[in-house]
Protein backbone atom coordinates (compact mmCIF):
# COMPACT_ATOMS: atom_id res chain seq x y z
CA UNK A 1 0.00 0.00 0.00
CA UNK A 2 1.30 3.16 -0.85
CA UNK A 3 2.41 5.97 1.89
CA UNK A 4 -0.87 8.22 3.20
CA UNK A 5 0.41 12.15 2.63
CA UNK A 6 -1.06 14.37 5.38
CA UNK A 7 -1.54 17.86 6.00
CA UNK A 8 -1.51 19.02 9.77
CA UNK A 9 -3.43 21.86 11.23
CA UNK A 10 -2.49 23.16 14.39
CA UNK A 11 1.12 21.39 15.75
CA UNK A 12 0.28 21.80 19.33
CA UNK A 13 0.36 18.88 22.11
CA UNK A 14 -1.70 16.48 19.86
CA UNK A 15 -0.22 17.33 16.49
CA UNK A 16 3.62 17.42 18.09
CA UNK A 17 3.08 14.68 20.60
CA UNK A 18 0.77 11.81 19.19
CA UNK A 19 0.37 12.63 15.13
CA UNK A 20 4.04 13.72 14.10
CA UNK A 21 5.62 10.72 16.51
CA UNK A 22 3.28 8.45 14.40
CA UNK A 23 4.41 9.51 11.37
CA UNK A 24 8.35 8.90 12.33
CA UNK A 25 7.76 5.39 13.83
CA UNK A 26 5.74 4.26 10.83
CA UNK A 27 7.32 6.35 7.29
CA UNK A 28 5.77 3.76 5.69
CA UNK A 29 2.07 4.70 6.43
CA UNK A 30 2.28 8.01 7.15
CA UNK A 31 4.21 11.52 5.48
CA UNK A 32 3.31 14.83 6.49
CA UNK A 33 3.70 17.45 3.37
CA UNK A 34 2.27 20.42 4.90
CA UNK A 35 1.78 22.24 8.34
CA UNK A 36 -0.18 24.92 9.74
CA UNK A 37 0.77 26.25 12.96
CA UNK A 38 0.94 30.35 14.03
CA UNK A 39 3.48 29.42 16.70
CA UNK A 40 6.72 30.11 14.89
CA UNK A 41 8.84 27.81 16.74
CA UNK A 42 6.62 24.73 17.27
CA UNK A 43 5.91 25.50 13.39
CA UNK A 44 9.40 25.66 12.12
CA UNK A 45 10.51 22.51 14.80
CA UNK A 46 7.46 20.33 13.17
CA UNK A 47 8.42 21.17 9.26
CA UNK A 48 12.07 20.44 10.46
CA UNK A 49 11.30 16.85 11.59
CA UNK A 50 9.36 15.98 8.77
CA UNK A 51 11.55 17.53 6.28
CA UNK A 52 8.51 19.63 4.67
CA UNK A 53 9.38 21.97 2.14
CA UNK A 54 9.31 25.95 3.04
CA UNK A 55 6.85 26.31 0.65
CA UNK A 56 4.24 24.04 2.50
CA UNK A 57 4.96 25.63 6.02
CA UNK A 58 2.14 27.76 6.55
CA UNK A 59 1.41 30.11 9.99
CA UNK A 60 -2.51 30.05 9.55
CA UNK A 61 -4.67 27.39 8.53
CA UNK A 62 -6.20 29.45 5.45
CA UNK A 63 -3.36 29.83 3.19
CA UNK A 64 -3.58 25.92 3.27
CA UNK A 65 -6.13 25.92 1.42
CA UNK A 66 -5.00 28.75 -1.15
CA UNK A 67 -2.68 25.99 -3.34
CA UNK A 68 -5.69 23.35 -3.39
CA UNK A 69 -5.59 20.03 -2.58
CA UNK A 70 -2.12 19.13 -1.25
CA UNK A 71 -2.53 15.85 0.28
CA UNK A 72 -4.37 12.15 0.58
CA UNK A 73 -5.67 13.46 4.25
CA UNK A 74 -5.44 16.24 6.57
CA UNK A 75 -5.41 15.90 9.93
CA UNK A 76 -7.13 19.24 12.08
CA UNK A 77 -5.80 19.76 15.36
CA UNK A 78 -6.64 23.23 15.97
CA UNK A 79 -8.27 24.95 18.63
CA UNK A 80 -12.52 24.17 19.14
CA UNK A 81 -13.85 27.30 17.45
CA UNK A 82 -11.53 26.88 14.49
CA UNK A 83 -12.47 22.63 13.68
CA UNK A 84 -16.00 23.55 11.55
CA UNK A 85 -14.19 25.63 9.10
CA UNK A 86 -11.09 23.58 8.08
CA UNK A 87 -12.98 20.30 7.95
CA UNK A 88 -16.23 21.62 5.84
CA UNK A 89 -13.24 23.17 3.27
CA UNK A 90 -11.25 19.85 3.53
CA UNK A 91 -13.68 17.60 2.22
CA UNK A 92 -15.32 19.75 -0.15
CA UNK A 93 -11.84 19.49 -1.71
CA UNK A 94 -11.45 16.12 -1.43
CA UNK A 95 -9.61 15.26 2.17
CA UNK A 96 -10.39 12.44 4.31
CA UNK A 97 -10.01 14.09 7.53
CA UNK A 98 -9.20 13.31 10.84
CA UNK A 99 -11.15 15.84 13.10
CA UNK A 100 -9.85 16.51 17.13
CA UNK A 101 -12.70 16.40 19.72
CA UNK A 102 -15.30 17.83 19.91
CA UNK A 103 -16.43 18.22 16.15
CA UNK A 104 -17.41 22.31 16.76
CA UNK A 105 -18.91 23.73 20.30
CA UNK A 106 -22.34 24.73 17.81
CA UNK A 107 -24.74 21.80 17.70
CA UNK A 108 -25.65 23.09 14.58
CA UNK A 109 -22.51 23.02 13.19
CA UNK A 110 -21.49 19.31 14.43
CA UNK A 111 -25.02 18.22 12.55
CA UNK A 112 -23.37 19.79 9.53
CA UNK A 113 -20.59 18.65 9.32
CA UNK A 114 -21.69 14.94 9.76
CA UNK A 115 -24.36 15.74 6.99
CA UNK A 116 -21.46 16.90 4.93
CA UNK A 117 -19.49 13.97 4.99
CA UNK A 118 -22.07 11.49 3.70
CA UNK A 119 -22.62 14.34 1.30
CA UNK A 120 -19.19 14.83 -0.09
CA UNK A 121 -18.00 11.03 0.53
CA UNK A 122 -15.69 11.34 2.73
CA UNK A 123 -14.15 10.03 5.95
CA UNK A 124 -14.60 12.60 8.61
CA UNK A 125 -13.00 10.37 11.91
CA UNK A 126 -13.14 12.22 15.21
CA UNK A 127 -10.92 11.43 17.82
CA UNK A 128 -13.12 9.61 20.18
CA UNK A 129 -9.64 7.66 20.88
CA UNK A 130 -10.86 5.61 23.77
CA UNK A 131 -13.15 3.48 21.82
CA UNK A 132 -10.18 2.34 20.35
CA UNK A 133 -8.33 1.24 23.44
CA UNK A 134 -7.85 -2.46 24.83
CA UNK A 135 -9.19 -1.74 27.82
CA UNK A 136 -12.50 0.06 26.37
CA UNK A 137 -12.52 -2.48 23.62
CA UNK A 138 -12.25 -5.87 25.61
CA UNK A 139 -15.48 -4.08 27.67
CA UNK A 140 -17.22 -3.92 24.22
CA UNK A 141 -16.48 -7.07 23.24
CA UNK A 142 -17.70 -8.30 26.29
CA UNK A 143 -21.25 -6.59 25.64
CA UNK A 144 -21.50 -7.45 22.50
CA UNK A 145 -20.79 -11.62 23.36
CA UNK A 146 -23.94 -11.20 25.20
CA UNK A 147 -22.14 -11.79 28.66
CA UNK A 148 -24.14 -8.82 30.51
CA UNK A 149 -27.31 -9.49 28.82
CA UNK A 150 -28.95 -6.08 28.38
CA UNK A 151 -27.13 -3.26 29.98
CA UNK A 152 -29.82 -1.59 32.25
CA UNK A 153 -27.30 1.06 34.10
CA UNK A 154 -24.00 2.53 33.25
CA UNK A 155 -22.10 4.64 35.98
CA UNK A 156 -18.86 5.95 34.79
CA UNK A 157 -16.51 8.27 36.58
CA UNK A 158 -14.01 10.89 35.13
CA UNK A 159 -11.61 11.88 37.25
CA UNK A 160 -9.99 14.13 35.83
CA UNK A 161 -6.71 15.39 38.34
CA UNK A 162 -6.77 18.38 39.93
CA UNK A 163 -2.86 19.39 38.06
CA UNK A 164 -4.59 18.44 34.60
CA UNK A 165 -7.40 21.03 35.78
CA UNK A 166 -5.52 23.06 36.60
CA UNK A 167 -3.13 23.51 33.77
CA UNK A 168 -5.84 22.89 31.32
CA UNK A 169 -9.14 23.78 32.39
CA UNK A 170 -8.54 26.81 34.53
CA UNK A 171 -5.05 28.12 33.16
CA UNK A 172 -5.26 26.71 29.72
CA UNK A 173 -6.98 26.78 26.63
CA UNK A 174 -9.95 25.01 27.97
CA UNK A 175 -10.82 27.71 30.54
CA UNK A 176 -13.21 29.46 29.02
CA UNK A 177 -16.28 28.44 27.26
CA UNK A 178 -16.60 31.58 25.42
CA UNK A 179 -13.43 30.61 23.48
CA UNK A 180 -13.03 27.42 23.56
CA UNK A 181 -16.42 24.95 24.74
CA UNK A 182 -18.13 24.08 27.78
CA UNK A 183 -15.94 21.46 29.99
CA UNK A 184 -18.68 18.64 29.30
CA UNK A 185 -17.84 19.19 25.64
CA UNK A 186 -14.26 20.06 25.58
CA UNK A 187 -13.38 16.94 28.01
CA UNK A 188 -15.86 14.63 28.60
CA UNK A 189 -17.62 14.06 24.98
CA UNK A 190 -15.01 10.87 25.37
CA UNK A 191 -17.09 9.78 28.41
CA UNK A 192 -20.47 10.84 26.57
CA UNK A 193 -19.05 8.77 23.88
CA UNK A 194 -18.38 6.17 25.08
CA UNK A 195 -21.24 5.59 27.24
CA UNK A 196 -23.30 5.91 24.30
CA UNK A 197 -21.10 3.00 22.32
CA UNK A 198 -21.71 0.89 25.33
CA UNK A 199 -25.32 1.36 25.44
CA UNK A 200 -26.04 1.30 21.89
CA UNK A 201 -29.44 2.63 22.05
CA UNK A 202 -30.92 6.17 21.44
CA UNK A 203 -30.59 8.74 24.20
CA UNK A 204 -34.01 10.46 24.85
CA UNK A 205 -33.58 12.56 28.21
CA UNK A 206 -30.89 14.22 29.93
CA UNK A 207 -30.63 16.01 33.29
CA UNK A 208 -27.86 18.05 34.54
CA UNK A 209 -25.65 19.76 37.88
CA UNK A 210 -22.45 21.05 38.36
CA UNK A 211 -20.62 24.52 38.85
CA UNK A 212 -17.46 26.25 39.23
CA UNK A 213 -16.89 25.68 42.90
CA UNK A 214 -13.48 26.32 43.65
CA UNK A 215 -11.64 28.31 41.21
CA UNK A 216 -12.59 31.41 41.71
CA UNK A 217 -11.61 34.63 43.18
CA UNK A 218 -13.35 34.54 46.59
CA UNK A 219 -11.73 31.72 47.24
CA UNK A 220 -8.19 32.68 47.26
CA UNK A 221 -6.28 32.62 50.08
CA UNK A 222 -5.07 35.51 52.26
CA UNK A 223 -1.48 36.25 51.20
CA UNK A 224 -1.52 35.01 48.08
CA UNK A 225 -0.56 36.80 44.57
CA UNK A 226 -1.55 37.44 41.10
CA UNK A 227 1.67 35.12 39.98
CA UNK A 228 2.42 32.25 41.93
CA UNK A 229 6.10 33.20 41.43
CA UNK A 230 5.51 36.93 43.20
CA UNK A 231 6.39 36.19 46.26
CA UNK A 232 3.43 33.99 46.79
CA UNK A 233 2.85 33.74 51.12
CA UNK A 234 1.62 30.46 50.36
CA UNK A 235 3.04 29.10 47.18
CA UNK A 236 4.44 26.63 49.22
CA UNK A 237 1.46 24.99 50.39
CA UNK A 238 -0.73 25.72 47.63
CA UNK A 239 -1.36 22.56 45.93
CA UNK A 240 -2.07 24.30 42.46
CA UNK A 241 1.34 25.59 42.96
CA UNK A 242 2.93 26.72 39.04
CA UNK A 243 6.30 26.48 40.59
CA UNK A 244 5.76 22.56 41.72
CA UNK A 245 3.90 21.98 38.50
CA UNK A 246 5.88 22.89 36.16
CA UNK A 247 10.01 22.77 37.70
CA UNK A 248 10.10 19.17 37.11
CA UNK A 249 13.03 17.71 36.10
CA UNK A 250 13.99 16.28 34.44
CA UNK A 251 10.98 15.11 32.70
CA UNK A 252 9.36 18.35 33.03
CA UNK A 253 5.71 16.12 32.30
CA UNK A 254 3.35 19.45 32.59
CA UNK A 255 5.96 22.57 31.36
CA UNK A 256 6.29 20.83 27.89
CA UNK A 257 2.80 21.76 27.36
CA UNK A 258 3.66 25.33 28.65
CA UNK A 259 7.07 26.12 26.95
CA UNK A 260 9.06 24.60 24.37
CA UNK A 261 12.22 26.29 26.28
CA UNK A 262 12.87 23.39 29.00
CA UNK A 263 15.62 24.97 30.49
CA UNK A 264 14.94 26.17 34.35
CA UNK A 265 14.78 30.00 32.77
CA UNK A 266 13.11 29.37 29.89
CA UNK A 267 10.24 28.01 32.34
CA UNK A 268 10.44 30.08 34.85
CA UNK A 269 10.25 33.13 32.14
CA UNK A 270 6.99 31.61 31.13
CA UNK A 271 5.23 31.69 34.57
CA UNK A 272 6.35 34.96 35.43
CA UNK A 273 5.21 36.23 31.88
CA UNK A 274 2.64 33.90 30.61
CA UNK A 275 -0.60 32.73 31.26
CA UNK A 276 0.53 29.50 32.97
CA UNK A 277 2.12 31.16 35.98
CA UNK A 278 -1.21 33.12 37.11
CA UNK A 279 -2.57 32.36 40.40
CA UNK A 280 -5.63 29.31 40.28
CA UNK A 281 -8.40 32.00 41.96
CA UNK A 282 -7.26 34.61 39.87
CA UNK A 283 -7.53 33.58 36.07
CA UNK A 284 -10.64 34.65 33.39
CA UNK A 285 -11.77 30.66 33.36
CA UNK A 286 -15.80 29.91 33.60
CA UNK A 287 -16.07 26.07 32.82
CA UNK A 288 -17.47 24.07 35.95
CA UNK A 289 -14.69 22.06 37.83
CA UNK A 290 -17.47 19.30 39.00
CA UNK A 291 -20.64 18.20 36.91
CA UNK A 292 -22.82 15.16 36.87
CA UNK A 293 -25.10 14.12 34.15
CA UNK A 294 -28.09 11.57 34.16
CA UNK A 295 -28.94 10.02 30.77
CA UNK A 296 -32.27 7.76 29.78
CA UNK A 297 -32.38 5.47 26.89
CA UNK A 298 -34.91 4.58 24.40
CA UNK A 299 -35.14 0.84 26.32
CA UNK A 300 -35.51 2.47 29.29
CA UNK A 301 -32.13 1.67 30.61
CA UNK A 302 -30.31 4.95 32.15
CA UNK A 303 -26.48 5.89 32.56
CA UNK A 304 -25.45 8.48 35.00
CA UNK A 305 -21.81 10.19 34.45
CA UNK A 306 -20.06 12.03 37.38
CA UNK A 307 -16.72 14.33 35.90
CA UNK A 308 -14.99 15.65 38.48
CA UNK A 309 -11.41 18.11 38.51
CA UNK A 310 -11.05 17.76 42.16
CA UNK A 311 -9.14 14.54 42.01
CA UNK A 312 -5.66 13.21 42.54
CA UNK A 313 -5.59 10.51 39.85
CA UNK A 314 -6.68 11.09 35.87
CA UNK A 315 -8.32 7.76 35.63
CA UNK A 316 -11.76 6.41 34.56
CA UNK A 317 -14.04 3.94 36.83
CA UNK A 318 -16.91 2.17 35.25
CA UNK A 319 -19.43 0.01 36.74
CA UNK A 320 -21.72 -1.68 33.83
CA UNK A 321 -25.06 -3.41 35.38
CA UNK A 322 -26.99 -5.76 33.27
CA UNK A 323 -29.61 -8.71 33.13
CA UNK A 324 -26.97 -11.55 33.11
CA UNK A 325 -23.93 -9.71 34.47
CA UNK A 326 -21.33 -6.83 35.40
CA UNK A 327 -18.91 -5.03 35.06
CA UNK A 328 -16.96 -3.06 37.21
CA UNK A 329 -13.50 -1.42 35.96
CA UNK A 330 -10.40 0.66 36.15
CA UNK A 331 -8.77 2.59 33.28
CA UNK A 332 -5.51 3.21 35.16
CA UNK A 333 -5.62 -0.47 36.17
CA UNK A 334 -6.12 -1.50 32.93
CA UNK A 335 -8.36 -4.14 33.97
CA UNK A 336 -11.71 -5.15 34.42
CA UNK A 337 -13.99 -8.30 36.65
CA UNK A 338 -16.41 -9.82 34.81
CA UNK A 339 -19.66 -11.26 37.05
CA UNK A 340 -21.55 -13.79 35.64
CA UNK A 341 -24.82 -14.28 37.76
CA UNK A 342 -25.66 -17.41 36.14
CA UNK A 343 -22.73 -19.61 37.17
CA UNK A 344 -21.46 -17.08 40.08
CA UNK A 345 -17.86 -16.94 37.96
CA UNK A 346 -15.49 -13.87 38.78
CA UNK A 347 -13.10 -13.60 35.98
CA UNK A 348 -10.61 -10.75 35.85
CA UNK A 349 -9.65 -9.30 32.25
CA UNK A 350 -6.63 -7.39 31.47
CA UNK A 351 -6.08 -5.49 29.03
CA UNK A 352 -2.36 -3.79 27.65
CA UNK A 353 -2.32 -0.41 28.15
CA UNK A 354 1.31 0.17 27.18
CA UNK A 355 2.25 2.59 24.76
CA UNK A 356 0.56 5.69 23.60
CA UNK A 357 -1.39 7.78 25.27
CA UNK A 358 -4.86 7.39 26.30
CA UNK A 359 -4.30 3.53 27.09
CA UNK A 360 -3.21 2.83 23.92
CA UNK A 361 -6.10 4.18 21.71
CA UNK A 362 -4.01 6.96 20.05
CA UNK A 363 -1.85 4.75 17.86
CA UNK A 364 -4.73 2.63 17.15
CA UNK A 365 -6.58 5.69 15.66
CA UNK A 366 -4.42 6.73 13.39
CA UNK A 367 -3.65 3.34 11.92
CA UNK A 368 -7.91 2.03 11.86
CA UNK A 369 -8.04 6.06 9.57
CA UNK A 370 -5.01 4.94 7.61
CA UNK A 371 -6.68 1.59 7.18
CA UNK A 372 -9.94 3.01 6.24
CA UNK A 373 -8.69 5.83 4.07
CA UNK A 374 -6.84 3.11 1.63
CA UNK A 375 -9.79 0.64 1.93
CA UNK A 376 -12.38 3.85 1.26
CA UNK A 377 -12.55 3.55 -2.76
CA UNK A 378 -13.79 0.54 -3.01
CA UNK A 379 -15.54 -0.33 0.13
CA UNK A 380 -16.53 2.86 1.69
CA UNK A 381 -17.18 2.71 5.16
CA UNK A 382 -16.82 5.32 7.90
CA UNK A 383 -15.24 3.95 10.76
CA UNK A 384 -15.94 3.42 14.59
CA UNK A 385 -15.28 6.61 15.13
CA UNK A 386 -17.06 8.47 12.46
CA UNK A 387 -19.15 12.07 12.14
CA UNK A 388 -22.38 9.87 12.25
CA UNK A 389 -20.83 7.76 15.30
CA UNK A 390 -20.01 10.88 17.38
CA UNK A 391 -22.65 13.02 16.67
CA UNK A 392 -24.78 11.48 19.57
CA UNK A 393 -22.26 11.95 21.89
CA UNK A 394 -21.87 15.72 21.21
CA UNK A 395 -25.68 15.94 21.36
CA UNK A 396 -25.68 14.70 24.98
CA UNK A 397 -23.46 16.92 25.32
CA UNK A 398 -25.22 20.13 24.24
CA UNK A 399 -28.24 19.29 26.12
CA UNK A 400 -26.31 18.52 29.49
CA UNK A 401 -25.17 22.17 29.25
CA UNK A 402 -28.52 23.22 28.64
CA UNK A 403 -29.83 21.40 31.55
CA UNK A 404 -26.90 22.56 33.91
CA UNK A 405 -27.90 26.37 33.01
CA UNK A 406 -31.27 25.21 33.51
CA UNK A 407 -30.78 24.62 37.14
CA UNK A 408 -31.00 20.48 36.14
CA UNK A 409 -33.83 20.63 34.29
CA UNK A 410 -34.13 17.29 32.24
CA UNK A 411 -33.73 18.26 28.35
CA UNK A 412 -35.26 15.72 25.70
CA UNK A 413 -32.78 14.91 22.61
Amino acid sequence: MKTITAVLLGAGSRGRFIYGPYAEKFPNELQFVAVAEPNAERREQFASIHQIASPYVFDTWEKVFEHGKLADVMIISTLDREHYEPAMKAMALGYHVLLEKPMSPSKEECIQLERASQQYQRLLIVSHVLRYAPFWSGIKRCIDDGELGTVATIQLTENVGYLHMAHSYVRGNWRNSEESSPMILAKSCHDLDLISWLMEEKCTSVSSYGSLLHFRRENAPEGSTDRCIDLCAVEKECPFSAMKMYIQPPEHPWARYMTDDLSQQGILKAIKEGPFGRCVYRCDNNVVDHQIVNMEFANGANASFIMSGLTKSGTRRLQLMGTRGEIIGDMDEGKFTLYRYATGEKVEIECSINGDGHGGGDERLISSFIKHVHAFEDEPAYGLTSATASLQSHLIAFAAEQSRINGGQPVLI
